[in-house]
């Protein structure tokens, strides 16, 4: 524990409930600039090419700004106040989107609402993952907490834009925004990032950055995560946009989206037991393979009863593959490199490869339609080739460690 600061929090909610109210926060966000910010700049006269650049640029250039807004993050005393001013810096970059409708304005907007938002993910994982293994709870059921919200934001806005114009993504979105800085400064239990001693200089932070990336698993671990995660760019883009061409309303496109979370949500409240007795490589295989099927059905344009079961993978497609990610970067990498490595890996999994597969998502869309899920789908076989290599290492590991 932390000292003083940490027994305080004895005094009132709980670390479970804190953290699982702070995810809730959050994922208010999330669960509408995720699916509808493609409706949102669709309205505001973005083309398909033009959307695909404006979000895929935060994602590409994350690998630089994730390890770098992480090593700033643990240069203060607690991990929660840097999540504060991310938040508010989210909220008003987020607001910008309401500016003019002009590209270069569009993308500055999202580069800074998108980045400083996609960053307090990975550090509030860090303070999740030990307090998990501390305290005796499943990491799932806080991270589960904040996919309901996304679920319960993903199905108001979907209503809510039977009745009101596409402006009100962009205001729910900054607000929410506003709403996660408060919940940041009163919820997040009061971690210190250097729990012993002095907080290490600044270099020699960059110093166990370097070490991570000369460690041929750990990246072929975020190369893999990245792959899979990446794999879902196009649906992220414009299943919302498809599924409308095809007569699907807006209260049954929340629901579409709805459905996966929902299973996500069970996937991590639930079996999480499962996951640690077949261990995250495995799960990988499973996640990729779910993810190399999905987008290929998807390509033919499935009716809308097969979209429900197809939406269920989600919980394989995206929550095997992330919860698995975490566990295995913290397996991977030291204790002083947490939040660096966890960075990294939110780097990839929701930054480089995804947006590289964003980039390529909005010509693909404008160019052949629904059949763009195929170029997804061919990133998660090299994810399944990534994944299986993995899961060979650690039984070679394993074999050694027994003959020894």
């Amino acid at each position: 524990m932390a000292g003083g600061a940490d027994r305080t929090e004895g005094q009132g909610l709980s670390t479970l409930v804190r953290l699982c109210l702070f995810y809730a926060a959050i994922f208010l966000s999330s669960g509408v600039s995720l699916p509808y910010i493609g409706t949102y700049l669709r309205d505001r006269g973005m083309s398909g090419g033009e959307i695909g650049l404006i979000l895929a640029i935060p994602l590409l250039l994350k690998p630089f700004t994730g390890p770098v807004l992480a090593v700033w993050a643990d240069g203060f005393t607690l991990r929660r106040t840097p999540m504060v001013l991310l938040l508010l810096g989210a909220a008003i970059g987020y607001g910008a989107l309401l500016g003019p409708a002009n590209l270069w304005w569009f993308i500055l907007a999202w580069f800074v609402g998108q980045t400083l938002l996609s960053t307090v993910s990975p550090l509030i994982d860090v303070i999740t993952l030990r307090r998990a293994r501390v305290e005796n709870f499943n990491y799932g059921i806080p991270r589960g907490t904040g996919s309901s919200a996304f679920i319960a934001a993903n199905l108001a806005m979907g209503a809510i834009l039977t009745v009101a114009a596409p402006t009100i993504i962009a205001v729910w979105i900054a607000a929410a925004c506003l709403f996660g800085a408060v919940a940041a400064a009163t919820l997040v239990p009061p971690e210190r990032v250097h729990a012993e001693g002095a907080k290490p200089l600044k270099s020699e932070r960059w110093n166990g950055l370097s070490e991570l990336l000369r460690n041929r698993t750990f990246v072929l671990a975020v190369v893999t995560a990245g792959l899979i995660q990446g794999a879902h760019a196009f649906y992220y883009s414009f299943s919302a946009i498809l599924w409308r061409k095809q007569g699907i309303s807006e209260p049954m496109i929340g629901v579409l989206w709805g459905v996966g979370v929902a299973a996500e949500v069970a996937f991590m409240w639930f079996l999480e037991p499962l996951r640690r007795r077949w261990g995250p490589e495995l799960f990988l295989v499973l996640g990729a393979g779910a993810a190399v099927l999905r987008w290929t059905i998807y390509a033919f344009e499935p009716p809308l009863w097969a979209l429900f079961p197809l939406q269920m993978l989600h919980a394989l497609t995206f929550a095997a593959s992330f919860l698995a990610s975490l566990r295995l970067i913290e397996k991977l990498a030291p204790p002083s490199a947490a939040s660096p490595a966890q960075a990294i890996n939110s780097a990839l999994s929701s930054g480089f490869t995804l947006g590289i597969a964003t980039l390529a998502s909005g010509p693909l869309f404008d160019a052949f339609g629904a059949f763009g899920y195929l170029a997804t789908a061919g990133m998660a076989l090299l994810g399944l080739a990534g994944a299986i290599l993995l899961t060979r290492r650690a039984r070679s590991l394993s074999s050694d460690r027994l003959r020894y």
